[in-house]
């Protein structure tokens, strides 16, 4: 009986088609239905056939042993973007890392370029796509039989092996892969199989049957003789189909370094998996072929820098070079790259010669001898590409709501709220209009917790000079705050004992923080528990926490609770018989890993029930089971015990209120309830997929679970005034490259002997000395002599700032940009929401240093988000509650979701930036799709004019950021090794002495000039900015300030002009940010932040760091010690990192 009641054959059922074009694809939770198997029997029924009984039999199989039973599956492209895509046109003559593949009649071949596969034939001439769409379609290889051609393709979202007819018409999917990268295809010599690389965390060989089949892992005999996945890379079968050729990850024989070689090629034998190791050269070996009939190997190898193809003689062992130089593989970028270590290329079917590109150009190499001939293109690019994100926005003036609520607390009561903001802490009275200031300004104040009986307020601070203490105050705000430790340290994460008789608390040594440069990784102190009497004194110290946070207590008096690495412990009160709870994980997403990340924060409920767990920055209430000695694990997405889900846009913070009956979180400045008794718990099996928004609701409209009816929402406004000079400044006589105008050339003609006149914080006049009226009161700076240029951005910033919501508003990081001209930055990946905080402090004036502008934490692969509402949900943090236009999607899915992000990018006004991982792949579809920014190098040089165009065009914002190069020796220790960086008085004055020491004493590598890439790297920017491209710099804080103006100088090693360095420095950077009104160049109206150097940087841009003064939002600040000029003269203030203290005696 059906559930309606009917018999199953009264449902009518419409036949399926079981052609191998037909998706069939049955998960397992379908086949635990009987129902379902039932359906699918019957449908099956009419094909009495037996074909289709075998096919029955195959179910029966699967259905009762769970195998997954694949068929290839035709489809169009499935990519959200593609509904309204629009078309970018233009002709090429040359392609980038081309991979090709021949006909058999040796009259054509095909090849990829720019995510579409063309036609074209031997004599050259005009290609002809077979191919075309959004989805990016690579590596292309014809079947011997010439009638079809396999390839890589993401059309449905998801990189997998695709097959088509030879003109590209029904395309048939052969793998079912979500995450996982497939490279370098290649057929078998009878054409029923198809072998390619699947990287995920690990590297092996899968072959596919093109009838059908999810795949099977080619295996190899190990050391040990026991069966071993292959890691090979780029395979090819011999002629007569008994062996496999690869690159494998061996090395070299005695290299001195593990980074090079990296591959060598090696045979395996597919009868008995039996390896041989082919190649031992000191240059490698990738990508071999295998002629026609079967006598000669071609592979590829390094020498000196760059590649060449050698050629083996399989019988005799003849080894000798075919041509040099071709494309330089990418063995230092060994992952490996997702088109392969070298771009596919073919012998003739005669065996007479091999095709290839090489130089942007297809290529005949004759065997015999090496001579080359090339064969001309011309193709005709047309490609659906995403929607322009750029947004231009002004860098706003008027007073703002504080970013971040910290560390909120109820009170027992459940009446008042009080958070640490801005180093101070505040209390709201539910229905009051705004927060009121609790502690002093001259103290800096975090972590607030309200006493069992809501009278007094405990919380630590912190100085940057003398460590820190545990404090408590009347919540009132009466009378003065108490010190309750005696000995300063860095203390976190208190919470009072539930009889409020103690307050616990996690310490660290203070010295030890003041030590740690940088706190961007997490804390690196040492900690252990903690507690003192609540009126001071009898402190105890318990026992090291190693790696656990958040102290709190449950349903129990006489024991406290911690998180560590996703798991919930708790000890008593000495510290003895630890006892482990639960542990909940998250999805793993698209990194492979061997466990699922836990949990960020666990806390358990007051009556030990339940447990409130942060997750990928959502908050969920998981049931705790009692199992005995097990440890329960629990994923949010699918649990073993109730799960329920409380947001979609995410927190920054949770707790429980003291009588565990309301659920507390806060993102941004506003401050959610929720009661426990409205959440609705699932279990598993209920829905595996609703850790993740569902796609929408009945009505068709979507709400996240953020604004539920049973949420209740408060804004913590604290309101602060942004910081301006006011008063009036008149630089005199200076020179003046404004970077202002259409043209480099007028952006760039200097303006001798200026006047410039500055009120408040902006430009109020510019022009020949003497030749506009002064206002009265105006302060005037004689500059006959200098230069002034804008002021610098960084488009690639890292700043080192404390963080754990323990932080210390005085930074080196952003004073020693400061005083190397860089005024303003933006990171572009935060790691810690508490960033926002510093960018607060800067604009509020009580943090000296370049502007901060931020995307916030980057959006990973981890989150694995399931649907479009999910994306659009989360991305709602940064522009409702962050206030960035500036977003970070790091390597943040499958195409498909990483469309999504665009999608919903576009809908919010946010502008993402986003980096391939040293993935060129990765880095064109970005590009494509419509990403608003790329950093790190395209790494796949030297580039042609396929991809100049494609990112000149787009506009997609380029960062190259060579100073961490991608596939070549980081430049970084070019100019580490090559600088007097130790003694610089700047970097003396302005960086951690011990940091300084640490970078500059030892560095790892000794490198000679040419194995350095930079220079070729600049010059692909150099081409792409003029051929009318988005171009900036950054510094990626690997010598902060000066490695800003090291990538500068790199370019002009590569060969760009002055004029063009200066404009990616500052007015496209300030595009790149999304700020060209504001910043940028040197004209009226403008934000007031400029460099006056000593010597003219158009002369030699190795002047740029030749600086007399810094101004900074209309501030003037001297250039060596950063004191204040005006308006006011103010000293940069002493701390930890300046004082004599931290010297040796005698030093």
């Amino acid at each position: 009986m059906s559930p309606t009641g009917g018999s199953l054959e009264d449902i009518p059922l419409a036949p399926i088609d079981l052609t191998p074009k037909t998706s069939f694809n049955i998960s397992l939770k379908r086949i635990s239905d009987p129902l379902f198997m039932l359906l699918i029997m019957r449908t099956i029924k009419p094909f009495a056939t037996a074909r289709c009984r075998f096919f029955s039999q195959v179910l029966f199989l699967a259905f009762t042993l769970n195998l997954s039973v694949g068929f290839p599956v035709q489809s169009a492209e499935d990519l959200i973007l593609k509904e309204n895509a629009e078309s970018l046109q233009f002709a090429v003559n040359e392609g980038s890392w081309v991979s090709l593949s021949l006909l058999p009649d040796g009259k054509s071949f095909v090849f990829d370029l720019l995510g579409d596969i063309y036609r074209l034939d031997m004599d050259g001439g005009e290609a002809v796509s077979i191919t075309r769409g959004m989805g990016f379609d690579s590596q292309p290889v014809v079947s011997p039989d010439g009638s079809k051609v396999a390839y890589i393709s993401d059309r449905d979202g998801k990189d997998n092996l695709w097959v088509a007819n030879i003109d590209g018409s029904d395309p048939i999917r052969l793998s079912q892969e979500t995450y996982a990268a497939l490279i370098s295809p290649s057929w078998s010599p009878d054409g029923e199989n198809i072998v390619v690389t699947k990287r995920t965390r690990q590297i092996e060989l899968v072959e596919f049957n093109v009838q059908g089949g999810t795949g099977v892992v080619i295996k190899q005999q190990g050391d040990d003789g026991a069966a071993e996945n292959a890691p090979g890379v780029g395979a090819v079968f011999s002629p007569n189909g008994n062996y496999l050729y690869y690159a494998e990850r061996l090395g070299g024989p005695d290299a001195p370094v593990e980074s090079f070689p990296v591959t060598q090629i090696v045979r395996l034998d597919l009868n008995t998996g039996a390896k041989i190791q082919v190649t031992r050269g000191e240059g490698g070996g990738v990508r071999p072929i295998i002629s026609p009939d079967g006598r000669l190997m071609v592979y590829g190898t390094r020498y000196e820098t760059n590649t060449g193809l050698r050629i083996r003689d399989l019988e005799s062992g003849d080894d000798q070079w075919l041509t040099y130089p071709i494309q330089r593989d990418t063995q230092e970028n060994f992952r490996p790259s997702t088109r392969g270590m070298l771009p596919r290329y073919e012998f003739t079917p005669d065996g007479d010669a091999i095709i290839l590109s090489s130089g942007g150009q297809f290529q005949r190499i004759d065997i015999d001898d090496g001579a080359s001939t090339a064969i001309p293109f011309t193709a005709n690019v047309d490609l659906e590409i995403g929607p322009d994100l750029t947004k231009h926005w002004r860098v706003p003036t008027e007073p703002f709501v504080a970013t971040l609520v910290q560390d909120v607390d109820l009170d027992p009561n459940k009446e008042n709220y009080v958070a640490s903001v801005m180093t101070r802490l505040y209390t709201l009275k539910k229905g009051d209009d705004g927060p009121e200031q609790l502690t002093p300004d001259n103290m800096w104040a975090y972590k607030p917790v309200y006493s069992p009986d809501g009278r007094w307020i405990a919380f630590v601070s912190w100085t940057a000079n003398d460590g820190g203490h545990i404090w408590k105050i009347r919540s009132n705000g009466s009378g003065n705050p108490q010190r309750l430790t005696e000995n300063a340290a860095f203390y976190t994460d208190i919470v009072w004992q539930p009889n409020g008789e103690r307050v616990w608390a996690l310490r660290g040594n203070e010295w030890m923080r003041h030590q740690t440069y940088s706190e961007f990784g997490g804390l690196g102190v040492p900690l252990e528990l903690f507690s003192v009497d609540e009126d001071g004194g009898d402190e105890q110290a318990i026992f090291e926490i190693g790696d656990a946070r958040v102290p709190h207590f449950g349903p129990e008096e006489d024991r406290i609770y911690l998180t560590d690495e996703g798991t919930l412990f708790s000890v008593n009160l000495d510290g003895g018989d630890r006892r482990e709870h639960i542990k909940v994980t998250a999805p793993r997403g698209n990194r492979f890993a061997e466990e699922a990340p836990g949990a960020e924060e666990l806390r358990i409920s007051p009556d030990g029930k339940y447990v409130l767990a942060h997750v990928i920055k959502q908050v969920f209430v998981v049931g705790v089971p009692r199992v005995g000695a097990a440890v329960p694990e629990v994923s949010v997405r699918s649990g073993s015990t109730p799960v329920a889900r409380l947001t979609d846009i995410g927190a920054d913070y949770l707790n429980w209120s003291d009588d565990g009956e309301t659920v507390l979180w806060a993102l941004g400045s506003t401050i959610y309830e929720r009661e426990l008794d409205s959440i609705e718990f699932r279990s598993e099996g209920e829905d595996e997929e609703s850790g993740e928004a569902p796609e929408e609701e009945s009505d068709g409209l979507f709400v996240p679970l953020d604004e539920h009816e049973a949420v209740t929402a408060t804004r913590f406004a604290v309101i602060v005034e942004r910081d301006a000079p006011e008063g009036n400044l008149l630089i005199r006589g200076a020179n003046v490259i404004a970077m202002a105008g259409s043209s480099l050339t007028q952006m760039s003609n200097p303006l001798l002997a200026q006047d410039l006149l500055i009120i408040n914080n902006r430009i109020a006049a510019i022009g020949a000395s003497g030749s506009f009226d002064i206002p009265e009161h105006t302060e005037i700076i004689e500059a006959h002599g200098k230069w002034i240029i804008p002021g610098l951005i960084d488009t690639h910033a890292h700043w080192e700032f404390r963080a754990g919501d323990v932080l210390e508003p005085t930074n080196w990081s952003v004073a020693v940009n400061l005083a190397l001209g860089v005024t303003s930055g933006l990171d572009v990946q935060t790691a810690n929401h508490d960033y926002f905080v510093y960018r607060d402090l800067q604009q509020a004036g009580q943090m000296i240093g370049q502007r901060a502008f931020m995307t916030g934490p980057g959006i990973f692969g981890v989150n694995d988000f399931q649907n479009y509402n999910a994306v659009h949900s989360y991305l709602r943090r940064y522009s409702d509650h962050y206030n960035t236009p500036n977003i970070k999607a790091y390597i943040s899915g499958n195409r498909e979701q990483r469309q999504w992000v665009v999608k919903a990018a576009e809908d919010l006004g946010l502008m993402p930036t986003t980096e391939g991982g040293g993935d060129q792949k990765l880095d064109l579809t970005h590009a494509i799709d419509g990403m608003h920014g790329n950093e790190h190098n395209l790494p796949d040089t030297p580039l042609f004019d396929d991809v100049v165009q494609l990112y000149a065009q787009t506009r997609t914002a380029y960062t190259p950021t060579l100073i961490v190069q991608y596939n070549a020796e980081s430049m970084r220790e070019y100019f580490f090794t090559r600088s007097e960086v130790h003694d610089d008085p700047k970097l003396q004055r302005f960086y951690p002495h011990n940091r300084l020491d640490e970078l500059t004493r030892r560095r790892p590598a000794w490198i000679r000039d040419d194995e350095f890439r930079f220079t070729e790297g600049a010059k692909a920017a150099a081409e792409i900015q003029r051929a009318g491209g988005l171009l900036g710099v950054g510094g990626h804080a690997e010598l902060q300030g000066m490695s800003f103006h090291w990538e500068m100088w790199a370019y002009a090693m590569g060969g760009m002009s002055t004029s063009e360095i200066l404009r990616a420095a500052t007015i496209d950077a300030a595009s790149i940010l999304g700020a060209p009104n504001d910043l940028g160049s040197i004209e009226v109206g403008k934000l007031a932040d400029l460099v006056i150097l000593n010597s003219n940087p158009l002369d030699d841009i190795r002047n740029s760091i030749d600086i007399d003064q810094v101004i900074q939002n209309g501030r003037l600040y001297e250039g060596d010690t950063l004191e204040q000029l005006w308006p006011d003269q103010v000293p940069f203030p002493q701390t930890w990192w300046q004082t004599e203290e931290a010297l040796p005696p005698g030093f």
